[in-house]
């Protein structure tokens, strides 16, 4: 198991989110990020060829050392400073209003706490700053929820600790942050179990 959780699950992960459906939805979100930015559950760097001039440097945040690796590899290629830390969201080594940017793409899912990893988002975006999030959770369709909550318990244990039932956007706002946009829908094609999507931007409230 700890050989799968290790070296074959993120291995796997970089290959799976490489679609272009979900190509489209980094298109469509990070070109918006600007400043210097806090990139949470950074994994194997898949956002980074999408930053756009705006951004001035990249701080990404990951629990596995193999996607961070993974992510290494892509410095030589990006005009912005890239540094890279094996940790947790949960507490995150920054200072506060350190950053005007916090992206969290499909991250929210597998976070151990995700309302104690938002509430460290807010506390290290400055004041006007913007948090850019594209996720998965919960259905608002009753028989798909269902499943959901039944299914979670075994689906975390072979993906990374992914949870299919997690509401998103109350997690956001119980954070208190206040939507400036949000994007709700089966956003991107696949089993309805996995594709219910929150994509947005958000500021602290």
């Amino acid at each position: 198991m700890k050989f799968y959780q290790d070296v074959l699950f993120p291995r796997l992960l970089h290959l799976s989110m490489r679609t272009p459906a979900i190509r489209r939805r980094r298109e469509a979100l990070l070109p918006a990020a600007t400043g210097r930015v806090l990139e949470v559950g950074i994994g194997s760097g898949l956002n980074l060829p999408y930053y756009g001039p705006g951004v001035t440097a990249v701080d990404g945040v990951d629990p596995s050392g193999a996607l961070l690796a993974i992510a290494g590899d892509a410095v030589q290629d990006l005009h912005f400073p890239l540094s890279l830390h094996c940790v947790s969201a949960e507490a995150l080594p920054f200072e506060n209003a350190a950053f005007d940017t916090v992206v969290s793409t499909w991250t929210l899912c597998s976070i151990p706490d995700p309302l104690a990893a938002l509430v460290e988002m807010r506390r290290v975006l400055r004041p006007g700053g913007a948090l850019l999030f594209v996720e998965h959770g919960l259905s608002p369709d009753s028989g798909v929820a269902r499943w959901q909550h039944r299914l979670t318990p075994y689906w975390r244990r072979c993906a990374g600790g992914c949870h299919l039932d997690r509401d998103i956007g109350s997690l956001i706002a119980d954070a208190r942050f206040g939507f400036e946009t949000l994007e709700t829908g089966y956003l991107v094609p696949g089993p309805r179990l996995l594709t219910w999507h929150y994509q947005g931007v958000a500021h602290a409230a």
